[in-house]
């Protein structure tokens, strides 16, 4: 597995580390997974967009 290195405000990472240990995990799997949900939201608002942008052309092709 890769590792990467990140900057991020002292108070952001406090409540990061705050929150995985409630949830009983490690900060690395608490961001996995941030990003997993950011990853699958992104991909829906972008497949949206892209159908939207579809209808508009067709639209300006009829």
């Amino acid at each position: 597995m890769a590792k990467i290195l990140i900057s991020m405000p002292d108070k952001f990472l406090e409540s990061i580390d705050k929150l995985a240990l409630d949830e009983q995990r490690t900060r690395s799997e608490l961001i996995r997974e941030a990003l997993r949900s950011y990853l699958k939201t992104s991909n829906i608002v972008n497949s949206k967009r892209a159908l939207k942008n579809a209808e508009i052309l067709d639209g300006l092709l009829d």
